[in-house]
């Protein structure tokens, strides 16, 4: 491998590890919120039971976000001066904005969230976690507006040596593909964190232990999941149709669609073989890549060979990982639908096995979004502007041995610190919260508090004297 493929693999790698954190964090944050104005407008002590619970595994994984994050600022200078030097005009600002109006807001008030619950208010408590949630929405915003202008780069132009220079601050912002990417990454991000806490809180059903809060955050997360799921799935279709309009070669890539073609259909599976420009075994329903795509029976989608082969992507990787990402998709949307049925039922709390999937789909969601971001990414190849500066472009010049020797360092410390939340955050959720709340006035079966939806649960109520005799001080 040479210089370029090394700096892009030892991007790749760390980056791809860096979103997990992101991911995560804004999740839970905003669940954490959502617990914070439950316990302040109910004063139910299973929300804030919860809220202290998730606000520890919560501080550990918003620290790995700030640890490998902050290395992705000197990786972009070592290794991609070129990158640097064409676009500092563009995304250096774009930076500085995250900086102002996402981490000075997260930094403000996270010391409040996380330890201010007892010494200040329920109100300013809840204040304190809206705006750490906020904040972790305007980082993603600005990482995501400045990701977008690398796709659809709109609002600046280069001069004769390549280097770019805003002319329109509101089009290099708000690109064409912007709002559809913020949208599927944060609701990505939600979703994410529900299945997470659905999955430890069907652990804790499993063994029979901290039922009280473990029903509760069990039917909150399930709830969230029944409407995100199908609402990512809308986004999705979406962000496909603006990346067909924007960056057909892309999207050429992620359906294996070779020749430009008038109703084509889906490839289910195939292996797309770019040295023939052709599917090999390929698998195909007919016109209904023209049904999602274009809505219509018979629409036109561009080819691959539309372009030249030195301007297509890798068709290989982006073609799978688009296929992992929607296959997992589909994976949590029929959870969250079977998670409906059995509480229709009056079985979503006494189901084992259903508990077991719910622990089984945990990580799917961390998968799922790097999935799709190797699709963004390795679509837009071999450009890192998309049309404008190409990669072996961007590239410092650096040896391919001093690439190879960070990469190494980058693994081998990354690891350790992946071990470490392991272990740290895994004692957590394998303590699980605290039950302090009467089991009288908590089952979720019984809505005392006329608190809302999430109250509504309607399974059996057989867990209660189980509870009782394991101790639980509820």
């Amino acid at each position: 491998m040479d210089a370029v493929d090394l700096a892009r693999l030892q991007f790749a790698f760390t980056i791809g590890f860096h979103i997990l954190w992101p991911t995560f964090t804004i999740g839970i944050a905003w669940f954490i919120t959502l617990l914070s104005a439950l316990w302040w407008r109910t004063g139910r002590t299973v929300y804030r039971d919860l809220m202290r619970f998730w606000m520890k595994i919560f501080a550990l994984g918003f620290g790995m976000g700030v640890i490998t994050g902050i290395v992705l600022s000197y990786e972009i200078g070592t290794n991609w001066a070129g990158y640097s030097r064409s676009v500092a005009n563009v995304l250096g600002p774009m930076f500085m904005y995250e900086t102002l109006s996402a981490f000075f807001l997260e930094a403000g008030f996270i010391g409040i969230m996380l330890f201010g619950e007892g010494r200040v208010s329920k109100g300013a408590h809840f204040f304190a976690c809206l705006m750490v949630s906020s904040g972790a929405v305007f980082s993603a915003t600005w990482i995501i507006a400045s990701n977008s202008w690398m796709q659809t780069p709109a609002g600046a132009v280069a001069d004769a040596d390549g280097i770019f220079h805003v002319v329109d601050w509101w089009q290099a912002i708000f690109t064409p593909s912007f709002p559809y990417r913020l949208a599927h990454m944060v609701c990505a991000s939600f979703l994410t964190g529900s299945f997470v806490v659905a999955g430890v809180s069907a652990f804790h059903l499993w063994r029979g232990h901290h039922l009280v809060a473990s029903r509760k955050a069990f039917s909150m997360a399930l709830w969230l999941a029944l409407v995100l799921a199908p609402l990512q799935a809308f986004i999705g279709d979406l962000h496909g149709r603006n990346t067909l309009e924007h960056q057909p070669t892309k999207l050429a890539a992620m359906e294996g669609l070779w020749d430009t073609t008038k109703g084509p259909g889906m490839t289910v599976i195939a292996w797309p073989d770019q040295a023939e420009q052709r599917n090999l075994y390929a698998v195909e329903i007919p016109h209904l890549a023209s049904l999602y795509l274009t809505h219509s029976w018979d629409g036109e989608v561009q080819g691959l060979k539309a372009v030249p082969p030195s301007d297509q992507p890798n068709v290989p990787v982006v073609f799978f990982a688009f296929r992992i990402m929607v296959g997992i998709a589909m994976i949590l949307l029929a959870t969250a639908i079977t998670g409906l049925i059995l509480r229709l039922r009056g079985r979503l709390f006494d189901t084992r096995s259903f508990q077991l999937l719910a622990m089984a789909v945990t990580p799917l969601g961390f998968v799922a979004v790097l999935a799709g971001w190797t699709t963004t990414e390795a679509g837009r190849q071999p450009w890192v502007i998309y049309g404008h500066l190409r990669t072996a472009d961007a590239v410092a010049p650096v040896t391919a041995g001093a690439v190879t020797t960070s990469l190494l360092i980058f693994f081998v410390v990354y690891n350790v610190l992946m071990l470490a939340f392991i272990w740290f955050a895994g004692r957590v959720a394998l303590k699980g919260p605290a039950d302090t709340s009467p089991p009288a006035l908590e089952h979720p079966g019984i809505d005392r508090t006329n608190a809302g939806l999430f109250d509504s649960d309607t399974s059996a109520p057989a867990a209660i004297g189980g509870a009782q005799q394991a101790g639980a001080t509820s």
